[in-house]
């Protein structure tokens, strides 16, 4: 069973958070809720308030398989400004791990570096964040270790490649059957 963690920070898109988690748990992922705050409780964009299953201070860097960003303002900017989370992403990416975001997260990734020469999408107006990423408007698009979603319609197919690539694309197609998703 794969290690997901997935990053919260105050004005998150909440449904792109919890859609690609619930994808995950469907899938028998372990999905691990991270606020990047001192308080498990993360108000987002929408003002839902989400609570974390632990903080960054938690966050089991080694033994996880995959980090997710959400989207949504100004939680993408809080991700950003987070340099313990940030360092640690790079460190993440460095070592081979698996690495998510949609809506405007990429733009994070891109900040860093990590987008360089790969193939990318994000929420249109973000693509000159995505520092040295060659730009599409696929949904969702995956380049190596990384991929990227465009923006909250693509969510659940987010949630379905990554289920795909961290366990198989039989359990991702199960799983998409028994939610009752005909997207093509």
């Amino acid at each position: 069973m794969a290690k997901i963690y997935a990053f919260m920070a105050p004005g998150m898109e909440e449904v792109e958070c919890l859609a690609v988690a619930d994808v995950l748990i469907r899938g028998g992922m372990e999905v691990n809720l991270v606020s990047i705050t001192d308080s498990l409780e993360v108000t987002s964009s929408h003002q839902v308030t989400v609570k974390a299953d632990c903080l960054l201070k938690d966050v089991d860097w080694e033994g996880a398989d995959a980090f997710f960003l959400p989207g949504g303002l100004p939680g993408t900017t809080n991700l950003g400004a987070c340099k313990a989370l940030c360092d640690r992403l790079l460190e993440a990416f460095q070592a081979g791990k698996r690495l998510a975001a949609i809506c405007a997260g990429p733009s994070v990734l891109g900040q860093l570096g990590i987008l360089e020469g790969k193939t990318a999408t994000c929420f249109p107006g973000f693509e000159d964040q995505l520092k040295g990423a060659n730009y599409t408007r696929q949904g969702v698009v995956t380049d190596g270790t990384v991929t990227t979603a465009r923006g909250l319609g693509y969510a659940l197919d987010l949630g379905l490649e990554l289920l795909g690539l961290l366990d198989s694309r039989e359990n991702a197609a199960k799983i998409k059957a028994s939610i009752q998703y005909d997207q093509v």
